[in-house]
């Protein structure tokens, strides 16, 4: 079956009357951003702020004129409310399926998905451009690091189809029911964690679609009595999905770092990661060159393997910072694959204080920003 085209998603709308206007949803000027891929589409309703709930029939009328067209594998459509002084946009409405937060979210401000984690106070993604830079073990090291400096560190993988994090902190099992329905998540190394891999096996193969995963993200957000936090540290999958898009977009992340290798090829996918933040005004922390370089223990000479300094230069290139280089050393790989991270089993070591000093970083963005103005509340970009 072929997969469905902008055009036939943009035909399908024009059939679907706004009641306001009397003209279909097209014509009277309410859909943007428009994207499709490999059958799974997304797009925002533009509507008054006052009319958030009222439109919530119109969001589901145009989903389900979508849904009906061939090759349609989901279908993503969020109300955004203009404001009228030409303000910042404010999302009113929710992706498919889901019911909005309301109190106030890291920067104070009453910001849609805030009930999902009301006791932390900043939320930072952890992503990269592709799959294979470290981006997990830079997550992990990160919040150990955090935790040895006294910071209350929770960490959400995000990843539902490879979670990893459960292994690589040493945790197994499932989490404790809390009353009828709340989980308390898992500890170790005095960082908070909840993962999909706590809940299926190991090996099972995670066969869903889209909307799936949002809800399964929003659950572990939402269902998880995380208590209060300093930082929440997200894992999130690599490229620029249904993951990351739900996070940008339901979660009032505080700002995002980006994990990559010095090569070309991974520099690419930098640059796409860190555009997807800055369309939904998540503020980039900065970018992490991870296998910086490789210092052989048996005669100390270094070799840069992978074109060392590539991430730097495009972080300067972006205008974004550059958080720090971590090598590519066995202790590394080593310590996180049998789930004793090198921040914790080896905290003297050089490696060690590479990530203590990018945790550092961050603990001083995070601070800023929640306790500063505060990113402006996004106009949600479907990309």
């Amino acid at each position: 079956m072929a997969s469905v085209t902008k055009e036939q998603v943009l035909a399908a709308l024009a059939d679907v009357a706004d009641p306001d206007s009397g003209q279909n949803v097209i014509a009277a000027g309410l859909v943007s951003g428009v994207v499709v891929r490999d059958g799974n589409v997304g797009f925002a309703l533009e509507v008054d702020p006052d009319d958030g709930a009222a439109k919530e029939p119109l969001r589901k009328a145009c989903e389900v004129a979508v849904e009906r067209l061939p090759g349609v594998l989901s279908v993503t459509a969020v109300l955004t409310a203009e404001r009228p002084s030409g303000g910042p946009a404010r999302p009113q409405g929710q992706a498919h399926g889901h019911t909005p937060g309301g109190q106030a979210g890291a920067a104070g401000q009453a910001q849609p998905g805030a009930q999902l984690l009301p006791g932390v106070k900043s939320v930072i993604a952890i992503a990269s451009g592709k799959g294979g830079v470290g981006k997990s073990t830079t997550a992990v090291n990160i919040a150990t690091a955090m935790a040895s400096q006294n910071v209350r560190v929770g960490l959400l993988d995000c990843d539902i189809y490879g979670p990893s994090i459960p292994r690589m902190l040493n945790l197994s099992g499932q989490p404790e029911v809390v009353g009828e329905r709340t989980l308390r998540p898992m500890a170790n190394y005095g960082i908070k964690c909840m993962s999909i891999g706590f809940l299926v096996a190991e090996d099972t193969a995670m066969i869903w679609r889209g909307p799936m995963v949002m809800q399964a993200l929003e659950q572990m957000m939402r269902d998880v009595e995380w208590g209060e936090l300093d930082v929440l540290l997200c894992d999130l999958p690599p490229g620029t999905g249904d993951a990351q898009l739900t996070m940008a977009q339901r979660v009032p992340l505080t700002g995002a770092v980006i994990v990559s290798t010095p090569q070309d090829i991974a520099l690419l996918d930098v640059t796409r990661g860190i555009n997807m933040f800055q369309q939904v005004n998540v503020p980039i922390f900065g970018v992490v060159e991870n296998m910086s370089y490789y210092v052989c223990p048996e005669c100390g000479h270094r070799a840069e393997l992978f074109h060392h300094g590539g991430a730097r230069e495009t972080a300067q290139r972006l205008g974004v910072d550059f958080l720090g280089e971590i090598p590519l050393d066995m202790a590394i790989r080593t310590t996180s694959d049998s789930g004793h991270p090198i921040v914790v089993t080896q905290p003297e070591s050089p490696h060690a204080a590479a990530y203590r000093r990018i945790a550092s970083g961050l603990i001083d963005k995070a601070s800023a920003a929640v306790g500063g103005a505060g990113r402006a509340q996004p106009r949600i970009v479907m990309m």
